[in-house]
């Protein structure tokens, strides 16, 4: 490829920056109907809610993390980090100028991957011997990762001592209070030991012993931190969009998903100012109705016609191991077997896979 990539050919180009659970979707669904490209700094797709399975079964991660050239047949791959934005091309890292009709904006959240797929399945590999190895098992952070995580290694290790820190009154803040007493009440059940309001400084392991903020003192052969993960909007300041980019570092959107002030710009997932839980289900939704509007107007349709976004209630699934969970919606929650068969045993993965036009794979 050029340093220089012009639009040309009988189709439009659709430039999507981002390769996670929206943008992945989105470029695989206009393949056939745009020139489009995916600039995304690693080569492979993975099912982000999926992940701590592979942790505790490395085989699992072999089916969630996917070449973006398995299901990207007729797309252009920049395995690059987008770095500036104009009104009219997105520039890479690598020094290219990608020329585009419509851009796409999926960048969810910042994170520090591998760049290839052996490497991200090496990774898992290791972080399961570090789990089997370990005889306790400190989590940092009772959000839903600390929480699913947690479930996961005591659900395939039983034997292992769990202790689960978080610096909040409860776990699971980002949903009812019910719904964190019911996910508290299972792990406790499970032998795991919760400690509310307290935290740890990591700088002050020693000899796998650590003192909380409350001076508790934790035994831990290995840690993991499970907080949250900033948003990856960091390279959009000084661009064009800058201005479009909330005190949250958030893209603001229309009714339509497109970015404010930008009428051929759209932003979709947990990039955008949308009022709604972030969450992989909800990226999708973005994407569909993003793909079903680039359609419009890539056929030259009336914006008019345009489909509008509804935020989502507040829906939320947490898994607790392979077959038990926790479920909000609006007017009730509840836990057990029902939320663990909709979403514990297979994680979505097979549903996901086949968005993508892949096997469901087992």
């Amino acid at each position: 490829m050029g340093e220089n990539e012009n639009s040309g050919g009988a189709f439009k180009r659709v430039v999507v920056v981002g390769g996670g659970i929206a943008g992945s979707l989105l470029a695989s669904s206009l393949q056939d109907y745009a020139d489009v490209i995916l600039v995304d700094q690693k080569e492979y797709f993975e099912i982000p809610w999926a992940s701590l399975r592979g942790m505790v079964e490395p085989t699992f991660a072999e089916r969630i993390v996917v070449n973006h050239s398995d299901y990207l047949t007729n797309v252009q791959i920049v395995s690059s980090a987008a770095t500036n934005v104009t009104d009219t091309e997105v520039i890479t890292a690598d020094g290219y100028s990608l020329a585009y009709h419509y851009l796409v904006i999926a960048t969810g959240h910042a994170e520090s991957v591998p760049r290839e797929r052996d490497e991200r399945l090496d990774y898992y590999r290791k972080e399961n011997e570090k789990i089997k190895s370990a005889s306790s098992i400190l989590i940092v952070g009772g959000g839903p990762t600390g929480v699913e995580l947690a479930a996961e290694i005591v659900t395939d290790f039983p034997e292992k001592k769990v202790t689960l820190v978080h610096r909040g009154p409860r776990l699971l803040e980002f949903i009812g209070t019910k719904a964190s007493q019911k996910a508290l009440d299972w792990l406790v059940s499970k032998k795991v030991e919760v400690l509310l309001d307290q935290s740890v400084d990591l700088k002050n392991l020693s000899n796998g012993v650590i003192q909380t903020s409350k001076g508790e003192s934790i035994q831990a052969d290995c840690h993991f931190v499970c907080t949250g993960k900033p948003i990856g909007s960091s390279w959009l300041k000084g661009t064009v969009l800058s201005d479009s980019l909330d005190i949250h570092g958030r893209l603001t959107v229309d009714e339509n998903l497109r970015v404010r002030g930008h009428k051929n710009v759209f932003a979709i997932g947990d990039i955008t100012n949308i009022k709604e839980l972030k969450q992989g289900f909800l990226a999708q939704r973005h994407a569909e109705l993003a793909i079903k509007n680039l359609n419009l107007l890539l056929m030259g349709g009336n914006e008019s016609k345009l489909g509008k976004y509804k935020p989502s209630s507040d829906v939320a699934i947490v898994s607790l191991g392979r077959k038990d969970g926790v479920a909000q919606f609006p007017f009730v929650t509840f836990s057990g077997y029902i939320p663990g068969k909709v979403k514990s045993g297979d994680l979505f993965v097979g549903p996901t896979r086949q968005k993508l036009g892949l096997k469901p794979g087992h």
